[in-house]
């Protein structure tokens, strides 16, 4: 994991919403109800029952009516962060299952640093998510959760997202390396309809897209044997030059129409490397997921 240095660093940053809270809880998002905070929000008639002290006497001078000044109240918003635990993810000599642990990490201290509400599930068990709050005393217990995270089978990032229990608007991380069959096929449909249910449920997405450097750019060359690491499917395969080049075509592909789609929905889509210094990769290749 990181460093407390690290992490100091970290919590003058804060994640970008694209909706207003609507929850309850006190927090420090701008809710669409109106409060008593101090940023300003609107005027509105008197009513009787009002608090006399919020009474404007420049507007009522002026207009011989009585109006009240409205203020945005602050409120606890949902962060939401969905960690891919499949067994592709225990991939790489850098390793991608590490560098999924640290960008929750990082996520989640984001969240908890800015009085969020936040939400850790693991892909292959979405109904025991771990629900912590009350700032960074809770960090802790994040950590201790990532810690203890496993690595194998199979999962599925679309289905997993669905599972999800209804929790106000806010934003949902998805930090996983969408190595599925919809995402290898440029007409699948699955990734663009999972951005538009996020959408529909308040969520700003923000994909990590985290993958080996490997994956990125094969260095294979010759036949090999290859085994799926979920299905345990085999499969011969020659590799040369052409084939590199075509692979790595077909990967640049995807990664641009991960990032067009999230875009399109309000969202930000950062390709995470483990090649990447962490110290880069956090604070130059997630800047787009903060508030500026």
């Amino acid at each position: 994991m990181l460093d407390a240095k690290f992490y100091d660093t970290l919590s003058r940053l804060r994640l970008r919403m694209s909706h207003r809270s609507s929850r309850n809880l006190s927090g420090s998002r701008k809710s669409v109800k109106k409060g008593i905070s101090a940023e300003f929000s609107d005027f509105r008639e008197y009513m009787p029952g009002d608090d006399l002290r919020r009474l404007d006497w420049n507007v009522f001078a002026r207009l011989d009516r009585p109006y009240i000044r409205e203020y945005m109240e602050e409120k606890e918003a949902v962060v939401s962060v969905l960690v891919d635990t499949s067994a592709s993810m225990d991939f790489g000599a850098k390793n991608k299952a590490e560098l999924a642990k640290d960008l929750a990490a990082v996520t989640g201290f984001l969240a908890l640093a800015n009085m969020d509400r936040l939400r850790l599930y693991d892909m292959r068990d979405m109904g025991r998510a771990l629900s912590v709050g009350g700032g960074k005393n809770g960090f802790p217990k994040v950590l201790s959760w990532l810690e203890n995270l496993v690595f194998s089978g199979e999962s599925d990032v679309f289905s997993a997202v669905r599972k999800m229990p209804a929790a106000g608007s806010g934003a949902t991380v998805v930090i996983s390396d969408f190595l599925h069959r919809d995402m290898l096929n440029e007409d699948g449909k699955q990734y663009e309809k999972f951005l538009q249910y996020l959408n529909y449920r308040r969520q700003r997405p923000v994909i990590l897209h985290t993958l080996a450097g490997e994956e990125l750019c094969t260095a294979l060359d010759g036949t090999f044997r290859l085994i799926d690491a979920e299905t345990q499917d085999e499969l011969r395969l020659t590799v040369d030059s052409t084939a590199a080049s075509w692979y790595e075509t077909k990967c640049r592909r995807m990664i641009e129409r991960m990032k067009k789609g999230c875009r399109g929905a309000g969202g930000s889509y950062v390709l995470c490397s483990t090649e990447r210094d962490r110290n880069q990769l956090v604070f130059q290749d997630l800047r787009e997921i903060y508030d500026s």
